[in-house]
């Protein structure tokens, strides 16, 4: 698990960030100032990359959480099978297979033996595919 770990005030929207195990995408952070006896606290909102599930969590500014490390990679589309598709990475040259997200559904099937490949990522052992892109 390749992780580091910040303080929640210098966490932004539109980052990544840990929440409940999951690597989740920040959509919202809002900050109330300190009050006469207590700490500036936050909200944070997110939807999980891999499961979709939306998350919050409310802490002090100063908490220490963990912000995943992601790996961004491209690959080639050797084949479609059913809901599945086999990438080639272009560095390593390994073979898998991803489930083939809705969003790209038709263009990842008409895709096989063309120039276009998919760029994935890679966090906390999960896999996704994110975009399609030339090679």
């Amino acid at each position: 698990m390749s992780t580091k770990v910040v303080e929640l005030k210098t966490v932004k929207v539109g980052k990544y960030i840990v929440l409940d195990g999951e690597a989740s995408k920040v959509t919202s952070l809002t900050t109330s100032s300190p009050g006469k006896h207590g700490a500036a606290k936050a909200r944070l909102e997110a939807v999980g990359i891999f499961d979709g599930q939306k998350r919050s969590l409310v802490k002090p500014v100063d908490t220490k959480v963990e912000v995943p490390i992601l790996d961004k990679r491209i690959g080639q589309i050797l084949a479609v099978m059913g809901d599945q598709v086999q990438i080639m990475d272009l560095e390593s040259f390994e073979t898998f297979e991803l489930p083939i997200p809705a969003e790209f559904d038709e263009e990842i099937r008409g895709a096989v033996g063309t120039d276009l490949g998919v760029e994935y990522i890679i966090a906390l052992g999960n896999m996704k595919i994110m975009r399609t892109k030339k090679v």
